[in-house]
């Protein structure tokens, strides 16, 4: 996980050069399924397993602590995994780590008679003087092809210290991000025993702290290709509990608070965001298939902010090729990445990233950094809310209205699947109220705070479609006619999600005229009517929205209002606490 250092980028001109090319799968098979040019029964296992019951005891059941522990000793015993370390070594360096990788997918692929493709996806960059680099990943092909869309799982397997490119000092790496690439390492192992409707791709990305480069590639590869990616589940710092004197924002509460409860889920928008809703479906696939059979209950937290400030992950360049993107991360951080800083003492971006210590003098590490039972409750959430990704339904196709007190809903699915799910959000990020109904056509009480609506299928087990868009109702007359409700001004501010808030919030407002203007901002305001922030907004007809962060372990009460032209047309209040 990196550090973006906007001031920085010219500085690092010569060692990186930006874009990268000659994007190249290198078995042909691996890139043949991803685009569905397959056959299903060259890769339907004797006995199929798809019921999704089993699905979810089955990833419950045989996922490991142990296992996760024995790539984690694995990953560590080549030092030094840096973009630009060492590709020839074999036992050190980034080459003996990616074959190893790649090797295991493969030693996968024949204890499930061939169903795991492994493949390398090769592209050249320059980045730590090295001119070429290779992600690892791994196909799983789905059991009918008709079902389009590729559920992608990864972590990036690079390393790092205080230097970018240094490529001599211990980097093992162990919490950032040899536990995400252990967690990839084990869906692979554990989901390839059961068979999904779509493809599940299972990738380690190389150069994430370099700058993103690695899933870059396989983004812009898979938009090249027109590879259907459906959903990316980023895993980056996922193994910890553990928090340093500092924590990127927001994160942990002080030094060594433990937190092996909670993972936190981050994603970029707002309302209408497919990344939020990716991450509400994910919360909702554990509280529905999971949470009744676990021992220990994970609290999954829905973070407003894309990632935490000033920081960003592999996530993001999926996104920003126009894929739908979540990452995951532990609660807990060990730092802030400050390495730049003197009286820097955490683990996170230098040698002291390791598995543990040794505390009885035996040579065998007794105390270990990273939580293997946590590690396995978060590989746990991920393939279960990937797998229920790659079985369940389509999307359906909804409209909301608003008349009075009530809100009618319409469905439009061609497949009909007979049960739908409309989901009801004032306030926060996650949903309040939760309808489940059997009809196409449905009316529905309209709550008093201004509500947000989205819908799901539900197909003959119970299974979600991913969710659909968000709106806010159009409101309606008695003739199904659209109207403006009576308005002061052609400006609606709404209250800001969520509110009280993390380290993020969303202000959103509808323009539902659109005056000619200069300048229009959204202004935040202490109690004392001081300036705290002006956010600048390019208002456009409908919904409108900017984020505010305002960091980390702070409390209080703002106000905002949206100022066009100097007049502050809306003013409202709002709440931060952590």
């Amino acid at each position: 996980m990196r550090t973006f250092f906007t001031s920085l980028l010219w500085c690092f001109a010569a060692i990186f050069s930006f874009g990268q090319t000659n994007l190249l799968s290198t078995n042909a098979t691996a890139e043949a399924i991803m685009l569905g040019n397959y056959d299903p029964a060259d890769y339907t296992p004797p006995v199929v397993i798809s019921d999704p019951d089993a699905i979810t005891s089955g990833i419950q059941n045989l996922v490991s602590p142990d296992s996760l522990k024995s790539y984690l000793l694995k990953l560590r015993t080549f030092e030094n995994r840096n973009s630009g370390s060492d590709t020839v070594a074999a036992n050190r360096g980034i080459g003996a780590a990616r074959r190893w990788v790649y090797q295991r997918f493969q030693q996968i692929g024949v204890e499930t008679n061939g169903r795991l493709v492994p493949s390398y996806l090769q592209f050249d960059q320059n980045i730590c003087s090295v001119g070429q680099h290779r992600n690892i990943f791994a196909v799983l092909p789905g059991i009918d092809t008709s079902a389009h869309g590729v559920i992608l799982i990864e972590a990036h397997i690079d390393s790092r210290c205080a230097v970018l490119c240094d490529t001599a000092c211990l980097a093992e790496g162990m919490e950032d991000n040899g536990s995400g690439t252990a967690l990839v390492l084990e869906l692979a192992r554990v989901m390839s025993q059961f068979s999904f409707e779509r493809t599940i791709v299972f990738m380690a990305t190389i150069a994430e702290e370099q700058g993103l480069y690695g899933a870059d590639a396989f983004a812009l590869y898979a938009k090249n290709k027109g590879i259907p990616v459906r959903a990316v589940l980023n895993n980056d710092i996922v193994g910890g509990i553990a928090c340093g004197e500092t924590s990127s924002p927001p994160s942990c509460p002080g030094l060594n608070n433990i937190d092996s409860t909670q993972v936190r889920l981050f994603s970029s928008g707002g309302f209408n965001s497919p990344h939020k809703q990716l991450v509400r479906f994910l919360k909702l696939q554990y509280q529905e298939e999971l949470l009744g059979q676990v021992q220990v209950p994970m609290t999954i937290t829905v973070m407003s902010a894309e990632d935490r400030t000033g920081r960003g992950g592999d996530h993001i360049p999926f996104r920003q090729r126009g894929f739908t993107a979540m990452r995951f991360t532990s609660a807990n951080e060990h730092g802030d990445a400050g390495v730049s800083n003197p009286n820097y003492n955490d683990r996170q971006h230098t040698s002291k990233d390791i598995l543990g210590v040794d505390t009885n003098g035996d040579v065998v590490i007794d105390s270990f950094f990273v939580d293997f039972n946590y590690l396995a409750r978060n590989a746990v959430i991920n393939g279960t809310g990937a797998a229920m990704a790659a079985i369940g339904p389509v999307s359906p196709d909804f409209a909301a209205t608003r008349f009075g007190d009530s809100i009618y809903v319409t469905i439009t699915d061609p497949l009909n699947y007979g049960e739908y799910r409309i989901f009801y959000r004032t306030s926060g990020n996650d949903f309040d109220t939760i309808f489940t109904v059997n009809q196409t056509s449905v009316t529905l009480p309209k709550p008093a705070a201004t509500v947000i609506v989205s819908a799901a299928a539900v197909d003959a087990d119970g299974i979600e479609s991913l969710f659909t868009r968000e709106v806010l109702p159009l409101v309606v007359n008695a003739a199904g006619e659209s109207v403006n409700e009576p308005k002061p001004s052609p400006f609606e501010l709404l209250q800001n999600r969520p509110n009280p808030f993390d380290e993020a919030t969303y202000i959103g407002f509808r323009v539902l005229e659109l005056p000619d203007y200069r300048e229009a901002l959204v202004l935040i305001s202490d109690a004392a009517g001081r300036e705290v922030k002006r956010l600048p907004v390019k208002l456009e007809l409908g919904m409108n929205e900017v984020i505010y962060e305002h960091g980390y372990n702070m409390s209080g009460v703002l106000t905002y209002s949206l100022v066009v032209d100097g007049k502050v047309v809306g003013a409202k209040q709002m709440v931060f606490a952590n």
